[in-house]
């Protein structure tokens, strides 16, 4: 799988919109692809974008960031020809994430307008268009790649018997799992929070300053350091109740106790523009005791004794007993939560959960653990026992036991290769011509090398 394949679906968009220089040439094209045209400009806004990511730049990134530019450009032509549509939902979704970030990182509009030196309609209009093209680059990028025909058995045998055994994948260890769940005493340790939080907010509103304590009983790592403060952000990168509580609020008003996944806070606006604020914030999570821990081990521990003594089956105890309904229904059974899997790779396991495991053989049940479960940013506390139900070793991928895997590494090259096709041939017959101030560049398609102007 060739390097340009890959950038061409995540070349991101470019904020920088003033020409730059090139070495000593200002603006100008340096590339034609049809009636499609590259401009100095274009290269450099990526190189800033890169730089602002703390990538370092050279001439070698800018060959390939004009390579990428000229497969974007024969997709987009292609992409016209076959009258595809813009996926107008996903533009408008992603420029208004993309400008929520940037007036977020530059501190509000009037920031953003005087970075660029242009009004943020323009800007908004000019991105608009950027993502527009991206929409109809990625359908034609999809729809070559999508034409192969289905992928069969055969396909996968043939494709075994071209490659050599040391090229064949490996398949990585993985378990089938399921738990048993028991939460702490949310109740009286959200109690305990609460309490402290008022406790906080009155120091406050009697003469105490936020910040400082902020800066002292806050959990949020990020803001506690700055007294609390957020920086002027829009309202949309925040948990819902914290940015609906944040805008009702007036400078200097403390907010009530304010719930989110995150955990408790107590907020103060500083600033508010339109719909972004400034914001200080003091969050205090929920910590339970060492007796929530030792009474869910009592019993988790307990129900492991039954299971091992044969008096009930995990699936049942998990039925009964577990507090986690994602899986009770199931018997306990686990799933990854992104793939939808019933099989995790070492690495998709939480780490408390593979400590609890990695000594442990099919059928075998974990001592108890606490852990995380997967709600929130980072989980909420949770006490478990896992049993093992299989395990997959590592091993060399074979059609009969990994068949499935086989099919998504054939569908992959045979995908590859058909955009590989697409473009040596459209290279051969679009019109091209690039700019000999890029000759000695070193493109990875070899099509490209003679496009160059005599």
């Amino acid at each position: 799988m060739r390097k340009i394949l890959a950038a061409v679906l995540f070349l991101g968009l470019s904020f920088t919109v003033s020409a730059q220089k090139y070495g000593k040439v200002i603006d100008k094209t340096v590339a034609v692809v049809g009636n499609e045209v590259i401009m100095v400009s274009d290269i450099e806004q990526e190189v800033q974008m890169m730089r602002a990511q703390g990538m370092s730049s050279d001439r070698n990134l800018r060959c390939e960031l004009l390579e990428n530019m000229l497969v974007q450009k024969i997709f987009l032509m292609q992409a016209r020809l076959d009258s595809l549509s813009v996926n107008q939902d996903m533009v408008e979704g992603e420029l208004a994430q993309r400008i929520d970030q940037i007036r977020t990182s530059l501190g509000g509009d009037e920031e953003v307008e005087k970075y660029f030196g242009k009004p943020l309609y323009k800007l908004r209009q000019e991105w608009k268009e950027t993502l527009q093209d991206q929409s109809l680059t990625q359908q034609e990028q999809s729809q070559v790649a999508s034409s192969i025909p289905e992928i069969t058995p055969y396909d996968v045998r043939h494709w075994m018997d071209s490659v050599k055994t040391e090229d064949l994948p490996e398949v990585p260890m993985k378990y089938l799992l399921s738990q048993i769940c028991i939460y702490p005493d949310r109740e009286a340790a959200n109690l305990a929070v609460k309490e402290k939080l008022l406790s906080i907010r009155e120091r406050i509103i009697n003469g105490e300053k936020f910040s400082t304590l902020a800066r002292i009983y806050s959990e949020d790592p990020g803001s506690a350091r700055k007294g609390g403060e957020l920086g002027m952000a829009s309202k949309s990168i925040f948990w819902p109740a914290f940015s609906d509580a944040a805008m009702s609020l007036k400078p200097g008003v403390i907010s009530q106790i304010v719930e989110t996944p995150d955990g408790f806070h107590i907020i103060e606006v500083l600033e508010k523009k339109g719909d972004m604020f400034n914001a200080r914030h003091i969050l205090i999570k929920p910590q339970y005791t060492s007796e929530d821990r030792e009474k869910a081990f009592a019993k988790l521990d307990s129900l492991r004794t039954e299971i091992n003594a044969g008096a009930v089956t995990f699936p049942l105890a998990a039925r009964f007993y577990s507090e986690d309904p994602s899986t009770r229904t199931n018997g306990g059974q686990m799933a990854d939560p992104q793939t939808g899997s019933a099989y995790f790779e070492i690495d998709q396991l939480k780490p408390q959960d593979y400590r609890a495991v990695k000594e442990l053989s099919e059928g075998e049940v974990s001592l108890p653990v606490e852990s995380l479960d997967n709600e929130g940013r980072n989980g909420n506390t949770v006490y478990k026992i896992l049993r093992v139900d299989k395990i997959i070793p590592a091993h060399t991928a074979t059609f009969n036991e990994d068949y499935t895997e086989l099919v998504q590494y054939v569908e992959q090259d045979k995908r590859m290769k058909a955009i590989d096709a697409f473009l040596d041939e459209k290279i051969k017959t679009t019109f091209i011509v690039i700019d000999p101030l890029f000759r000695e560049c070193e493109f990875s398609r070899s099509g490209l090398s003679d496009k160059f102007r005599k």
